[in-house]
């Protein structure tokens, strides 16, 4: 069973054809996005005519101050959250334009997403918080246990399986949030912060491991994060966003 649609051979062999520009290669394409928040008696803008993409592959950091807009754009490609005006479109598919029952599918098997806050279940073991995604998608208890080891594997966390979240550490809490997304073998990861509570050293080696995920299974990675040391070493290409536009994509002139 290959662990994802792409094989470790087949991504590292396309990688150079998976970042080029090509209009044809676009995964995700952000077209004039707004989004507005009513507060009260006024409008606050937290996207102001935002227009990006990303190629097949390819992995980006999203920089930028708090407020700056970034977690609101990264939440909209996740479908967390629906544009005010303007378009998310992921794999030539309006995301404005799926059904309930497709927007479910598409968070459930096209992007995983990991979070500065860990959100694993206490209650339930290492194991268990792996599976749960699966569970969701109704995928069969054989394929599932299958599923969990490998994903744990490329984690390192396979002999943590009975351990419950509060009898590991913030990089092990971390790497099971990774394992959780990838259960579900997505095309894309959405990172928000994914080092925000985690020391140097540790970060260093969550970021290692997401680039390890990008570069040997073809995973696009979409990564906000205040640290640019990290974002010059592991990513592609930088964006920054400031007041709720994009200043920079990164993109050579």
């Amino acid at each position: 069973m290959e662990p994802f649609s792409t094989t470790e051979s087949q991504a590292g062999a396309s990688q150079e054809w998976a970042k080029s520009p090509s209009p044809d290669n676009i995964i995700i394409l952000a077209q004039d996005l707004w989004k507005t928040y009513d507060m009260e008696a006024i409008q606050v803008n937290a996207l102001c005519g935002v227009t990006f993409s990303i190629v097949r592959g390819e992995y980006v950091a999203i920089m930028g101050p708090s407020g700056s807009g970034k977690s609101t754009l990264m939440n909209l490609i996740g479908c967390l959250d629906r544009p005010t005006s303007g378009a998310v479109i992921v794999q030539s598919r309006n995301l404005a334009e799926m059904t309930p029952l497709e927007l479910a599918r598409y968070r459930r098997q096209t992007v995983g997403m990991v979070f500065q806050a860990f959100n694993l279940l206490p209650r339930m073991t290492l194991e268990e918080n792996v599976e749960l995604p699966m569970r969701l998608a109704e995928v069969s208890r054989p394929e599932r246990a299958a599923r969990v080891r490998e994903a744990l594997e490329r984690v390192h966390l396979e002999k943590r399986l009975t351990h419950r979240p509060g009898e590991l550490s913030g990089g092990e809490q971390q790497r099971a949030s990774l394992a959780r997304a990838l259960v579900n073998r997505p095309q894309i990861l959405l990172a928000d912060e994914p080092t925000g509570n985690l020391d140097s050293s540790t970060s260093d080696e969550i970021l290692h491991l997401l680039r390890e995920i990008n570069q040997s299974l073809g995973v696009t990675m979409v990564m906000v994060t205040h640290e640019r040391r990290l974002a010059e070493q592991f990513a592609d290409r930088i964006a920054v966003m400031s007041d709720g536009k994009l200043t920079s994509d990164g993109a050579e002139a």
